[in-house]
């Protein structure tokens, strides 16, 4: 078959895939997709989004059994579980559906197959084992994404055993579910069984949940989720899992000894590794560290011409991360002169109940890093806009250097956090510091308030509390 040519190819339609391949149209490259499966990757149709819906749908859930403090009430509360699943499906579809006009609008060729590395600037496209296409570019990006890591004697099967994928399509609400990895993956999973009526352990290897938090978010998330009826178990490791008829018991090693829990449903939720196998990157100078491609700060790998983004290329492992990379790796191949990104403005959220938003340095490595701090703290409970919705719990937390007033990070746990915390993500891009944000003036009444007397708390000024 004839080869096709182009300025460049990305490998890969995912949250990374898609927008370098739009951004690299705007700069009047011709430009092909390459996709294996659906187009948004993982993200958009079993991950961010759905899992999202579904969150949403448990969030009204919990509304809806505490009427009674809104002045409400109803009888017979129930939900019919199959739609709440077909629900999150039908709302991946239309992303999915929106990602390809977006392609198709901006005139990018899509292949529809698994792309290999074939020579300097080669592609072959191949869709079940037989030829798509012949594809060259001077530019090839690799945005193959990740996917879960399994542990050996605890593969999802499918049927007792999920997956983040079983997880999300279930065809039956399970009364008992085990969790077994408290990140972000992990407690939004927990969080929404849990509010949908499941019983719930959560097993943490590490000392405590969402270890990748500042330790006070943590300690907070884990007093909510057990006030909610969650079981938890940190420096636990799962040994093994026994299987019995349509449950399963895991074996957990605590510091207390050996355990036994019977549950329905057992999520693995322990991480993820690169999608680097069969892409022919044997004989070329790219280099893969522990599943993951290296790269340089412009997503260049040590073969020229070929790039990688997103989770293929290590943690963050965020689509908005990908996203990022994407643009700005197709802007350095069109000799644009980008900035290179800096992970500690890369904010990081979790929808679990109570919801999860960060950005920078905790408090820990902020010290570690030999910093001299101040910290702000505010709580919802002297917020009026977190008291009228009925949300009162969680705080906000921002870390400052002592010296400069530079703004090393912010935390915050509570209602509708994930929606605020680019505030501090815009101050650490432009480098704002405790000045700049004392003379911002924050509008009343807004849940958003908090994050102003949180900086005022750090230099004793609060007001509100």
């Amino acid at each position: 078959m004839a080869e096709q040519t182009f300025d460049l190819i990305v490998v890969g339609g995912g949250p990374g895939g898609y927008v370098a391949a739009i951004r690299a149209a705007q700069l009047k490259m011709s430009v092909a997709l390459v996709e294996r499966a659906e187009l948004g990757g993982i993200c958009l149709n079993w991950g961010c989004i759905p899992t999202k819906a579904l969150l949403r749908a448990s969030e009204i859930n919990h509304t809806l059994h505490t009427l009674d403090a809104y002045g409400f009430a109803a009888d017979n509360i129930r939900f019919d579980f199959a739609k709440v699943v077909k629900r999150s499906r039908a709302v991946a579809g239309q992303l999915s559906g929106g990602v390809k006009h977006l392609l198709k609008k901006n005139k990018i060729t899509v292949f529809d197959g698994h792309a290999k590395l074939a020579g300097a600037g080669k592609l072959t496209v191949t869709k079940d084992g037989k030829p798509v296409a012949d594809l060259a570019a001077k530019h090839i990006i690799l945005a193959t994404g990740a996917r879960a890591r399994v542990i050996p004697g605890i593969e999802p099967d499918g049927k007792l055993i999920w997956s983040y994928r079983e997880a999300m399509v279930p065809t039956a609400m399970p009364k008992s579910l085990i969790v077994i990895g408290s990140g972000a993956i992990g407690a939004e999973f927990a969080s929404f069984y849990r509010n949908m009526g499941a019983e719930v352990t959560l097993v943490e290897v590490m000392d405590r949940i969402l270890p990748v938090e500042d330790a006070e978010i943590s300690a907070f998330v884990q007093k909510a989720f057990e006030k909610q009826g969650m079981k938890i178990l940190v420096n636990a490791k799962v040994q093994g899992v026994r299987k019995e008829g349509d449950a399963l018991t895991a074996i957990i090693e605590t510091a207390k000894g050996v355990t036994e829990i019977k549950a329905d449903r057992l999520i693995s939720a322990v991480g993820i590794v690169g999608n680097v196998e069969d892409l022919g990157l044997e004989g070329t100078k790219v280099e893969v560290e522990r599943t993951h491609v290296k790269i340089d700060a412009m997503g260049r790998t040590g073969e020229p011409g070929v790039y990688a983004i997103g989770d293929l290329t290590g943690a963050p492992w965020l689509a908005h991360k990908a996203s990022h990379e994407g643009v700005m790796t197709v802007e350095a191949i069109a000799g644009l002169h980008p900035h290179a990104m800096d992970a500690l403005n890369i904010p990081g959220c979790t929808y679990c109940r109570p919801q999860v938003a960060s950005v920078g340095l905790t408090e820990a490595a902020a010290k570690t890093a030999g910093h001299e701090v101040r910290v702000g703290r505010f709580p919802f409970i002297g917020n009026g806009k977190a008291i009228a919705m009925g949300e009162p719990e969680g705080f906000v937390k921002t870390v400052f250097d002592a010296k400069t007033g530079e703004l090393l990070g912010a935390h915050m746990v509570g209602p509708e956090v994930t929606e605020m915390i680019q505030g501090y993500a815009i101050a650490r891009t432009l480098e704002t510091t405790e000045a700049d944000l004392m003379h911002t003036v924050f509008p009343h009444p807004t849940v958003s308030e908090a994050m102003h007397e949180s900086v005022l708390d750090a230099y004793g000024r609060v007001i509100h509390i």
